[in-house]
Order: structure tokens, then sequence, then C-alpha cells
């Protein structure tokens, strides 16, 4: 392939991956509750936020989308460019698609157009990004992640944890395609620069996005986050709107 029409169709998967990640699913299920989300609790439109004033299934739903959200951009990458080389070299397009499709989703989430870009933290779409490119490691990850939170209640954490192991998964898959070669050349090189930096960036993103929590932790003032208090409150609420049905009907 030509580097005139890659960097056309990187150009409109950009834009598309984008506005993909535009699309903010907390906002749109907490609207549909007549509620929004930006006005609760933490005021961030994401899964901790939807769990805590909507219940573990509204929280869990969130995630599935946002990942969705995440996943789909990057697979779609994958499927224009699998095995797709550029001209006159063994370099695999691949990669640097699947990257790159991830990256611009995860910054439509972050900081969305049509929002003020005033998004949500990244992770689920993240998580999106890395379940396509490593699953293992992305599923590995996602377990330590939950583990730890429900040990330690430190959401912001394990959210790290999500989503760290797959951008070192990534980063270690670059130099196993590019750099670990008998005599690696310079574009070799500098395609692994590239996809790498579009890593580290996404990441930077969901930290940045997170710098107010990494505030509070520091300070041991972060918001403690018990989901078997969220289940157990989730429970009472499902209770008392029975009773005040059955109320209604007698």
């Amino acid at each position: 392939m030509t580097l005139g029409m890659l960097w056309w169709q990187f150009l409109l998967l950009a834009i598309g991956s984008y506005l993909m990640g535009n699309i903010n699913f907390a906002i749109i299920i907490s609207k549909l509750k007549k509620k929004d989300i930006r006005t609760l609790g933490s005021g961030n439109p994401g899964t901790l936020n939807m769990s805590r004033n909507f219940g573990l299934k509204i929280g869990l739903l969130t995630l599935v989308l946002d990942i969705f959200k995440g996943a789909i951009p990057t697979f779609i990458g994958f499927i224009i460019y699998r095995n797709t080389y550029f001209v006159g070299t063994s370099l695999s397009i691949e990669l640097l698609a699947k990257v790159g499709c991830g990256f611009f989703a995860v910054l439509g989430h972050v900081f969305p157009v049509f929002m003020k870009f005033k998004g949500g933290k990244g992770i689920a779409t993240t998580i999106g990004v890395f379940a396509v490119c490593n699953p293992l490691i992305a599923v590995i990850s996602g377990a330590c992640a939950i583990l730890f939170i429900m040990l330690t209640e430190i959401g912001a954490m394990g959210s790290f944890i999500a989503t760290t192991p797959g951008a070192v998964a990534v980063c270690y898959s670059v130099y196993k395609a590019y750099i670990e070669v008998s005599v690696p050349s310079v574009s070799n090189v500098i395609l692994a620069i590239i996809t790498n930096l579009l890593v580290v960036l996404l990441i930077a993103l969901t930290w940045y996005a997170h710098r107010k929590n990494i505030k509070r932790m520091l300070t041991e003032e972060e918001h403690p986050t018990n989901w078997l208090q969220m289940i157990k409150e989730s429970r009472i609420k499902k209770k008392s709107v029975q009773d005040k049905k059955e109320e209604t009907v007698e």
C-alpha cells in the first residue's frame, strides 16, 4: 500500500473513531431515566458513578457499551489492514491501524467536541482497545482490577491496573514486530516509535482525566468504591419501589 493512500484512509478512520468516541452512553442512559449523570455523585459520566447512582446493573451496561466503543474502531482497523504491508517492505500496517483507531476513540470519549470537550475518563473505552490488541492480557488485568477494587475500595487505582498492562503488552508486540530483527531498519524504528507514542498518549489521556482522583489518592481523600454496599443499596431501592407499587395497588 502506498503512503499517500494510507494517510487518507487513516484520516477517515481517525475522524470516524473520534466521532464514535463522542457517544457517551452514561449520559444517554441517565437522560432516559430523566436525570443527568453529570449532576449526580462525582459528576463523571462513567461506569463507577453510574453504578453508585443507578445500581450495578446500569453500571455494568455502561461499562459494556463503553468497552465496545473502543473495541469496534480498533477491530475495524484490524480488519481493514490485516496482512497489509507498506509497498516494498515487510512492515505491517495492522498494529499502527489498531492503535491509531483506538487512540482516537479514547480521545473522543475524554474530549468530545459535541459536549464542549468535557467527557468521561476513558477507562472502559481503553479496555476495549486493548481487548482487541491482546484479549488474554485484557482479561487478566481486568480480573486483577476487580479484585483490587473489592479489597481496597480504590476505584481509580483499579482503573489504572485494568489498562496499564494492556499498554505494556502492545508496546512489546510493537518491539517484536518491528525491532526484534537481525538488522532493524530506520523505517522499522520510526514506525515502532510512532505506534508506541500513540499507546503512551492513550494512557496519558486516561491518567490526565483522573488527575483529581490521583490528587485525592495522594492526600488519602479518594471516594471509596464499595461494590458490596452498592449491591445492598440497589436491593433496598428495588424493595422500596416494589413496596410502593404494592401500596398503590391496594
